[in-house]
Formats: structure tokens, C-alpha cells, sequence
């Protein structure tokens, strides 16, 4: 919550009210998007469909690991926390590799302790020379190239696993139950005899794609011309184009500020929240709202350039 009310608290009530079927909605339309890739590049057999569809799976990748964002925070139903993350688990966290418990311990301290020596998301990118601002824009094209070659992917693999090393081992029976569910899909992989599309349309989509759109967000929500003094300059919102929204932005991830404020506000609320903070103007002279992916962040990150935006409307 933020230290600072710029907003009455009967408002972030409403707009805290949980609508399951919105989530659930989320959910089937992201793996609805990426069944729809694959089948209409298997039908196009063509090497530039294909890597559209690579893109297209990467960006819902991406949607899911934001769709699990919210389920850390228990966004999804009131009540029955335990379901709540076993549908998280079945459904999101587990097909790109990760879970909702550890990404939680994580995140929860990264937003107890946001851009302090105790963040531990902080800790780790503070001093990392990619995340180092601003900087020349060869160097940030070989960063963003790092992810289609899969080495940047690895960089990152190995920082989350080092950042999770302190986190309580999960109990056996969890661990079993996710070990069966890789086993039995590699068994059903195996019987239909298609590793190989697995391999096209699951691990590179992820190893490139995913990881690419993932260090952009990363990026964006909390570096680069930033003012860490106050509470609305250390944390970035942007305003994105709407070709933007399906890969750096889905389901409304882009309002990082406004979740940092009023992390009890579901993700398709953000929206109504950045509209009703945007009407105080003390806060909209001081909120970091960027213009943009690939233009404003370019510039505060690149060329060291503030482009803060202060309209209350999102972009088209």
C-alpha cells in the first residue's frame, strides 16, 4: 500500500473486488492465442509465419508469467488459497518451468522492500551491467540480441535460481505431483510423436521470445532515469502503443506504478486505478509514466532522456 493516500480508500475497495471469471477468461483466451499460432503455422508451412508465431507464443508466454503475477497476490478468487494455486500451478506457472510459491516469496519481498538493499530483485540488478542506465545503444541491442541466440536466457535462468536459493523447499508431495506432471506430458509428447513440434513451438518460443519481452518489463518498471527519492519517481508506468500491449503489455502490466501503490487492485482494474490517480494532480506531477516501449523507454534508458507523461488516458 502505498505510504501516501492519492486516492479515497472506498475507491481502491471497488476497485479491489475480485471477478473470477475475468482471470479465467484471461487464462483461456492466452492459450487459445498460442493453439491458434501453432495451427496456422503448421497449415502455412512457411519459415517467416513461423517466426511470427514464435513472437505471437513468446508474447502469451509473457501473458501467463503477468497472469501468475496476479495469482502471487492472490488476485484471482476470494477464499481457498490452496485451489487458487494449483490452478496457477496446472495452468501457468508450471508450463514456463517455475511456480506460483516461489515466484511469490520473491515478489512479496520485492514489494515489502522496493529498491532497497533488502529487495532482492533490486539487489541483484543493482550494479548489473544490464541493467546499468543510461547506455549506448549498441550495447542495448546486443542485450536484446542476447536473447534471440538464448544466451541472455540463460543469464537470466541462472539469476533466478540464485535468487530463489534461499526459498523454503517446497514439500514432497509437491514436488512429486510437478515431477509427475512434466513425466506424464513427456510420455503423451511421445506417444503422439511430436518432440519435435514441442521443440518449435514450446522451448524456442520460450528461450528467446519469452525471456526477450520478460528483461524489457523487467526493465522498464524500475530503471532508467528514475527518481528513487520518492515513492512515484522509483517505479515506472508506461503508456503503451497498441501494436505494444500484446508483447511488452498484456494484461495490463504496464500499470507498474499504479500495482505498487494498490497491489490489492486486480489487473483488469488497473486501468479505472490509473484514471482515478491520474485525476489528482499532485500525483500526476510526480507519477513516472512513460510514453511508449519503444519510444519513451528508449529514451530515458538509451539517451538518459525523461519523457514522463501525464495524460490520464492510455494510448491507442
Amino acid at each position: 500500500m502505498s505510504s501516501q493516500a492519492y486516492i479515497d480508500a472506498a475507491t481502491v475497495k471497488r476497485l479491489s473486488v475480485l471477478q473470477t471469471w475475468r482471470t479465467a477468461l484471461a487464462v483461456l483466451f492466452d492459450w487459445g492465442v498460442i493453439f491458434a499460432a501453432i495451427a496456422v503455422s503448421q497449415w502455412a508451412q512457411d519459415p517467416l509465419v513461423y517466426l511470427i508465431a514464435v513472437a505471437i507464443i513468446g508474447g502469451r508466454m509473457h501473458g501467463f508469467g503477468v497472469l501468475l503475477h496476479d495469482f502471487a497476490h492472490y488476485r484471482f478468487m476470494s477464499g481457498n488459497k490452496a485451489l487458487s494455486d494449483w490452478i496457477c500451478d496446472l495452468l501457468l506457472a508450471w508450463p514456463i518451468l517455475t511456480t506460483v510459491a516461489s515466484y511469490r516469496n520473491n515478489h512479496l519481498a520485492h514489494h515489502r522492500y522496493t529498491n532497497t538493499d533488502k529487495d532482492p530483485d533490486w539487489v541483484f540488478k543493482l550494479g548489473n551491467r544490464r541493467f546499468t542506465f543510461p547506455k549506448a545503444w549498441q550495447e542495448g541491442a546486443l542485450d536484446l540480441l542476447s536473447y534471440l541466440v538464448v544466451v541472455g536466457s540463460i543469464i537470466d535462468i541462472f539469476g533466478m535460481l540464485h535468487r530463489l536459493k534461499a526459498a523454503e523447499k517446497p514439500p514432497l508431495a509437491y514436488r512429486l505431483a510437478r515431477l509427475g506432471f512434466y513425466i506424464a506430458f513427456a510420455i503423451l509428447f511421445t506417444w503422439l510423436g511430436i518432440w519435435i513440434d514441442v521443440l518449435l513451438y514450446w522451448f524456442v518460443p520460450y528461450f528467446t521470445a519469452f525471456f526477450l519481452l520478460m528483461h524489457v518489463r523487467s526493465v522498464a518498471e524500475h530503471f532508467g532515469s528514475m527518481d528513487y527519492s520518492h515513492e512515484l519517481g522509483g517505479t515506472r508506468s508506461v503508456l503503451p502503443y497498441f501494436w505494444e500491449r500484446a508483447f511488452f503489455a498484456p494484461h495490463n502490466v504496464n500499470y507498474h506504478l499504479e500495482h505498487h501503490l494498490y497491489p490489492s487492485v486486480p489487473f483488469y482494474n488497473l486501468p479505472q486505478l490509473h484514471a482515478a490517480l491520474m485525476a489528482d494532480p499532485d500525483y500526476a506531477a510526480r507519477a513516472h509514466n512513460t510514453r511508449g516501449y519503444t519510444t519513451g523507454l528508449v529514451r530515458e534508458t538509451v539517451f538518459g532522456v525523461p519523457s514522463i507523461q501525464q495524460e490520464s488516458k492510455t494510448p491507442a
